[in-house]
């Protein structure tokens, strides 16, 4: 899941952000208007938006409540943050019939119609900017400046798709009988169900989003049960931006319900195109739904980014790039830094210099506190498997050089650790760690670094750093990803392609590329003329 170059670092936890009033219960008759009551929470020390803290699923372009809630957590105290309508199979269906109602006059409105809306969707992201980056550092744990990153960075995806639905062209072809024109259009795919993580709760929804609405296609949005107040603030935005009744739809559920609702969305007939993004083993689930159908697919799946140092390089370079790749939101993306790579001739200076710059930058805290680098991980689950990780690898040679345990502020803290002597029988050498773990592997030769980089089922992304002209070249043709940082540790932009090889997914979200996930290609042959 991607990041981008705005999200950079921003300490200690005392507080609960917020604690949930008494739930306000509709009174009879109030959804006549097809508005649904706000439910509010009072603002805690974060100082989260009421104004933008729906709790109601939004279908059709009214707030709905479900039979069942489920709670959200901040990852960072524990305390409660709402309770949030935990949707099933069939209000997935519900949504999705609301979506092709939708679809029906959406693909008709015109790309200029359809830009300006996208704009002031846009528009109004960039003037509650501040209230959305409290909602996922609240629900996500993420340090707030890296949360304001996020929002600028997902904000951007709307503002360039409306750019892009501008720029959606056919062709003629030319053909070879006089009597005949044929000619190549561009058309919407129908209604697209969108599954996202939780680790970018904002932008992965954007990404995805900007780029179906721009084609002329309406959605059904299940955000991560982790984060669903993040999708239901942008449906809010949406509303208020004009986007029609049924054209962005959300429906939040509980991981008790998830299986169930993936299931309904991706074999649902109205569905076209189901849009992905999360672990590579839900994915092949999602995709045995599709297959029945034969849906159009987009997936961004696991990654196990290689991040090499040759002994060209520039070290300290190669340590601030480290430090960008592996460390945001704690580690917890998908082209975040898994191994680490270096050469011989350099591997103690860069692994001191590493450690140095961990202890130095680094501080672990709640996301609110200005000082802190490093919020929580999601929940205990991704703190367990860190320890499995650095555990595994301590039991077979590896040594602890910074870190290598639970932080002291909480279940869901973890330090920021640096492993050398790292061997290739270790989890974290073929398992993608999501955490803030950083392995060291010590290589003697180019071809043996390579070797190792690919020795894995995906491809996402890949990083090295090298100063030899011819180096990088070899081995940016050579690496198996889908992106490559030269001497770079940032690689995520709006205008670029994301997406991976291997089992890192199908298809490329954001750029140019990322609107032809939601069209299909026709074409038209006149004849007799």
């Amino acid at each position: 899941m991607a990041t981008c170059s705005w999200l950079r670092s921003c300490g200690s936890l005392r507080y609960p952000l917020v604690r949930p009033r008494r739930r306000l219960l509709p009174r009879p008759g109030c959804w006549a208007s097809g508005r649904a009551p706000l439910r509010t929470y009072a603002p805690g020390p974060g100082g989260l938006p009421a104004a933008l803290l729906r709790t109601d699923s939004f279908v059709g372009g009214r707030w709905l409540p479900a039979a069942a809630v489920f709670p959200v957590l901040d990852p960072a105290s524990g305390a409660e943050l709402g309770r949030v309508a935990d949707c099933g199979a069939t209000e997935a269906r519900g949504a999705v019939d609301a979506a092709y109602k939708a679809f029906c006059s959406w693909r008709g409105v015109s790309a200029k119609e359809r830009s300006s809306l996208l704009r002031k969707w846009y528009d109004l992201m960039i003037q509650n900017k501040d209230d959305l980056a409290k909602i996922i550092t609240a629900e996500s744990g993420k340090p707030l400046k890296e949360s304001q990153g996020e929002i600028l960075y997902s904000a951007f995806f709307l503002e360039w798709f409306s750019e892009e639905a501008r720029r959606v062209y056919g062709d003629v072809i030319c053909t070879p009988a006089k009597e005949k024109r044929a000619l190549v259009l561009k058309q919407p795919v129908g209604v697209a169900a969108v599954i996202t993580p939780w680790n970018f709760p904002s932008a992965m929804i954007t990404r995805k989003v900007g780029a179906a609405l721009a084609a002329g296609c309406t959605v059904v949005v299940k955000p991560a049960e982790d984060t669903p107040f993040s999708a239901l603030a942008l449906a809010e935005l949406a509303n208020q931006a004009g986007i029609p009744p049924g054209v962005y739809n959300v429906i939040p559920c509980s991981q008790r319900k998830a299986k169930d609702v993936g299931e309904a969305l991706c074999t649902h007939p109205l569905v076209s195109k189901i849009s992905f993004t999360g672990s590579t083993a839900t994915g092949k689930i999602l995709l045995h739904h599709a297959a029945d159908s034969v849906k159009r697919v987009s997936m961004e799946l696991g990654g196990h980014a290689p991040f090499i140092v040759f002994d060209s390089a520039n070290v300290d370079q190669a340590v601030a790039g480290a430090m960008a790749s592996k460390f945001r939101n704690s580690g917890q993306t998908c082209v975040c830094s898994n191994r680490f790579l270096v050469q011989r001739g350099i591997h103690d200076s860069f692994v001191k210099k590493f450690a140095e710059a961990i202890k130095t930058n680094l501080h672990v805290g709640n996301g609110f506190e200005e000082r802190t680098t490093q919020g929580p991980l999601i929940n205990e689950k991704a703190v367990e498997k860190v320890e499995k990780h650095v555990s595994d690898a301590l039991s077979k040679g590896a040594t602890v050089v910074t870190g290598g345990k639970r932080h002291q502020l909480g279940k869901n803290f973890f330090e920021p650790t640096l492993l050398s002597n790292i061997t290739q029988d270790m989890l974290c050498s073929h398992e993608e760690t999501f955490g803030p773990l950083a392995p060291v592997i010590k290589f003697d030769t180019e071809e043996e670094a390579v070797a190792i980089a690919n020795a894995t089922d995906v491809g996402l992304a890949g990083y090295f750093y090298s100063q030899d002209p011819a180096q990088i070249w070899r081995v940016a043709e050579q690496l198996e990803v889908g992106m490559v940082g030269v001497n770079e540790g940032l690689i995520s932009s709006v205008e670029c392609p994301f997406g991976g090889m291997k089992q890192s997914g199908l298809g490329r979200e954001g750029s140019k590329y990322g609107i032809d996930e939601y069209l299909e290609l026709k074409y038209v042959c006149f004849g007799g003329l």
